[in-house]
C-alpha cells in the first residue's frame, strides 16, 4: 500500500512515462560530455517542487530564472521550496551543490528519472549551465514569451558534463557601427544560452572610440563620432555618405551590461587599441601622434592607417589614466590592448620614435612596438590584471605576461604556446563571422571576404595536434570575432553570427573525438525551432 500511495504521488505531482518518445528528445548544443539515453520522460506539473538552498541567492536566483522561463511559456508553476537539511527528495525538481572536484567550476550531473530531475555542481556556475541543458531538453516552445500548449516533458537521462576549454569567447566590435545596450543583453543571452562565458567588447577604433572616459571628454565629443561611413565595399570608389555617425556608452550603461553579464556567468572583456587602430583619439587629442601640429580625422572608411600613438611619455601617461578608469569598471581578469596592424611609417620618421631606439638599445621598430607593449603590461599586471593581444605582439620579443590571441592562422598561437605563453585561437579561416558564410555572394548581405560556411567552422580543432602533450594546457580558449565594417544593424549581426556560433560553442565545449557533423547538424533543427521562439534572425540558406 505504502509503495502504491508513493507511486501515485509522483503520477498527480510530476511524471508520467513513455518509452515511445522521439529520438529528437536530445537535441543538446553544445554536445554534452557524457549522456546516456533511458527511456521514459519526466512531466511537468503545476505545483510541482523545486528544492534549492534559499540561503544561496546566486542559486535561488537559477532555481527562479528556471521557474519563471517555465511559467512564461506554460501555465505550469514551480513551488521554489528550501532544500531540506536530511536525504535528497525522491520527487521533484532538485537542484545541489556538491563535491565533484573532477568538474570543475563549470560543470555538472543532470540525472533525469520519472519521479525526479536531479541537478549537482560544484559551484553555481555548473548549475547555471545545467539549466541551459534542461531548456534544450523541454520542447522549444520553452523560449517564447506567451503561453503556449506543449508537451512539456524532459526525456529521462542521464548527464555528466563539463567543458573541454576554460576560455569560450564571442567578440563584437562596436566602434565600426555602435549597438544598442539592449542589443548586447541579447547578444549576451543567445552566448549564456551556448555556454559561452567570454563577451571580448571591442571599444575602440580608427572609426570611433566608444567608451565614456571621464578625464578626457574629447574622446565623447571628438573621437566618438565620424563625419561620414564609407558606401559600399572598401575597393569599391563609390564613396562617403556624409552622414555624422557615432555615439558611445556611458560608464553605467557599461555597468549596466557587465552586471548583466556577470548574471549569465559571462565575463566582459573590454579592449582598448594601441598602438594602432588610434585614428579616433588622435583626432580628438592630437598631440599624442607622432606630427606634430597636424590635423588628425575619425575615419570613415575601413583598412589599415599609418597614423598611430607615438612613444612619447604624454602617450603613456594617457594611456595609463584611460586604463586606469578601464580597469575600475571591469571586473574582468584580462584587459584586451590589441597590438594588431599597427604601421611603422610614422615611428620611422618619428625623432622622439628614433631616440627611444637607441635609448632602449632595440634593434628596430618591431622591437619598439614590443617596448610598447610591455611598458603598458607593467602597468596592468601592477593593477592585478592580465593583458590580451593580437598576436603580432609577438613581434620583437612578447610580453613576458601576456596571452596571445592568434588570428593570423594557427602559427602565432602555435608559438606563443611553445614559448609558454597562455592562447587564445581566433583564426580567419575559420572563425571570423564577418566573412561569407554561403558561395552565393551575390544573394547575401555585403561583407568584407572570404568564406567561411558552418561546417568549416564545425571542423576546427582549437589545440593544434603538433603541439606537445605538455604545451596543449596553453590552448585556453577559442573565439568568433565579429568585425562590423558591413554590419551596419543588429538584424545583420545576428544573421552573420548564427547559426555559426552554435558550431562554435560545440568546438569549445566537446571534446574533438565527439564531435560529427551530420549529428550536429541533425541537432541544429531543434536550435532553429528554439531560434524562431528567441526571435534570432539567423541564416537559413542549405540548412
Amino acid at each position: 500500500m505504502k509503495q502504491l500511495l508513493v507511486f501515485l504521488m509522483g503520477v498527480v505531482l510530476l511524471a508520467s512515462c513513455s518509452s515511445k518518445t522521439p529520438h529528437a528528445r536530445y537535441d543538446i548544443i553544445p554536445l554534452p560530455a557524457q549522456l546516456t539515453e533511458m527511456e521514459g520522460e519526466f512531466r511537468l506539473k503545476n505545483g510541482a517542487p523545486l528544492y534549492v538552498s534559499l540561503q544561496n541567492k546566486e542559486l535561488k536566483s537559477i532555481a527562479e530564472l528556471f521557474a519563471e522561463q517555465i511559467h512564461l511559456a506554460s501555465d505550469i508553476k514551480l513551488e521554489i521550496q528550501d532544500f531540506p537539511a536530511e536525504d535528497i527528495p525522491k520527487i521533484g525538481i532538485i537542484f545541489q551543490l556538491e563535491n565533484l572536484p573532477e568538474l570543475g567550476l563549470e560543470g555538472y550531473t543532470l540525472s533525469v528519472a520519472e519521479e525526479k530531475v536531479l541537478v549537482q555542481a560544484n559551484a553555481a556556475n555548473g548549475l547555471f549551465y545545467a539549466v541551459q541543458t534542461l531548456f534544450q531538453l523541454l520542447p522549444p516552445e520553452i523560449y517564447s514569451t506567451k503561453k503556449e500548449s506543449a508537451n512539456w516533458t524532459i526525456a529521462c537521462v542521464e548527464i555528466t558534463d563539463t567543458p573541454r576549454l576554460p576560455y569560450r569567447g564571442m567578440h563584437l566590435d562596436v566602434c565600426r557601427h555602435i549597438f544598442s545596450v539592449e542589443f548586447i543583453k541579447k547578444y549576451i543571452d543567445l552566448m549564456a544560452f551556448h555556454k559561452l562565458n567570454r563577451f571580448h567588447w571591442h571599444l575602440t577604433e580608427d572609426q570611433g572610440w566608444r567608451i565614456e572616459i571621464k578625464k578626457y571628454p574629447l574622446l565623447q565629443k571628438v573621437a566618438a563620432w565620424r563625419d561620414g561611413t564609407w558606401v559600399g565595399h572598401y575597393n569599391d570608389t563609390i564613396g562617403y555618405d556624409n552622414i555624422r555617425y557615432g555615439g558611445y556608452y556611458t560608464q553605467e550603461q557599461i555597468k549596466e551590461v557587465i552586471a548583466y553579464a556577470a548574471s549569465k556567468y559571462i565575463e566582459v572583456i573590454p579592449e582598448i587599441e594601441m598602438p594602432g587602430h588610434a585614428s579616433a583619439a588622435l583626432a580628438a587629442y592630437p598631440q599624442l601622434g607622432c606630427i606634430k601640429d597636424t590635423v588628425y580625422k575619425v575615419v570613415g572608411t575601413w583598412g589599415v592607417f599609418d597614423d598611430v600613438f607615438c612613444t612619447t611619455d604624454e602617450v603613456f601617461t594617457f594611456l595609463e589614466d584611460v586604463l586606469t578608469e578601464v580597469i575600475e569598471l571591469f571586473p574582468s581578469k584580462y584587459i584586451h590592448i590589441g597590438g594588431d596592424e599597427c604601421p611603422k611609417v610614422r615611428w620611422r620618421k618619428c625623432p622622439h620614435c628614433q631616440t627611444m631606439l637607441k635609448k632602449h638599445k632595440l634593434k628596430d621598430e618591431h622591437e619598439l612596438q614590443s617596448y610598447f607593449i610591455q611598458r603598458i603590461e607593467k602597468f596592468v599586471n601592477a593593477h592585478g590584471k592580465k593583458i590580451i593581444g593580437w598576436d603580432e605582439i609577438l613581434e620583437g620579443g612578447l610580453a613576458p605576461n601576456a596571452t596571445v590571441m592568434s588570428w593570423r592562422g594557427e602559427e602565432g598561437g602555435i608559438e606563443a604556446a611553445l614559448q609558454g605563453h597562455d592562447v587564445i585561437m581566433v583564426p580567419t579561416s575559420y572563425l571570423y563571422f564577418d566573412y561569407y558564410q554561403s558561395d552565393n555572394k551575390a544573394e547575401e548581405p555585403l561583407a568584407i571576404g572570404g568564406f567561411v560556411p558552418l561546417d568549416k567552422v564545425y571542423s576546427f580543432d582549437p589545440v593544434p595536434v603538433i603541439l606537445p602533450d605538455d604545451k596543449q594546457a596553453h590552448i585556453i580558449g577559442v573565439q568568433a570575432n565579429l568585425w562590423t565594417e558591413y554590419i551596419p544593424n543588429a538584424a545583420q549581426a545576428q544573421y552573420m553570427v548564427y547559426p555559426r556560433a552554435s558550431a562554435l560553442s560545440e568546438i569549445a565545449w566537446t571534446a574533438n573525438h565527439r564531435k560529427n557533423f551530420t549529428a550536429f547538424h541533425n541537432r541544429l533543427q531543434s536550435q532553429f525551432k528554439r531560434f524562431d521562439y528567441l526571435n534570432v534572425n539567423y541564416f537559413k540558406k542549405n540548412q
